[in-house]
């Protein structure tokens, strides 16, 4: 938890300062520091995620196996739904656009929304991609 307690400093500095440095990097973002509240509540998301992706993973395969018997599938159920936070499931991760932090219309490969996507695209701002000619 103690990673949890870093990030929500971290962020909560980002958001008086409009600056942080985060995994080494320096980070600014315009305004308050993120593009809205949305963005801050998604990256959180990941974090937690992150820390706990792998423990979840073995814990639901020994709930999900068939071949265990009962007592320990029910022993996995009750530790994955006590033991772990609720935004440790990967399902509640948003994929957002980077720009407009918009949660529909994402194209993946880029991180974009398609409305961002086809501005960066009409401006020549976007390697490898052009607008159809015919």
């Amino acid at each position: 938890m103690s990673l949890i307690k870093a990030l929500s400093a971290a962020t909560d500095s980002l958001i008086t300062s409009g600056t942080t440095k985060i995994f080494g990097f320096t980070q600014k973002r315009s305004g308050a520091g993120w593009t809205d509240w949305r963005m801050i509540k998604d990256y959180k998301k990941r974090m937690v995620v992150k820390e706990h992706a792998v423990d979840r993973i073995r814990v639901n395969t020994l709930r999900k196996n068939d071949i265990l018997p009962i007592e320990i599938r029910e022993a996995a159920s009750t530790e994955l739904h006590n033991n772990f936070p609720r935004d440790s499931n990967l399902n509640r991760v948003v994929y957002r656009c980077m720009v407009t932090s918009r949660p529909r219309g994402n194209l993946m490969k880029f991180r974009l929304s398609r409305i961002m996507f086809r501005h960066f695209a009409d401006y020549n701002k976007l390697s490898g991609v052009q607008r159809a000619m015919w």
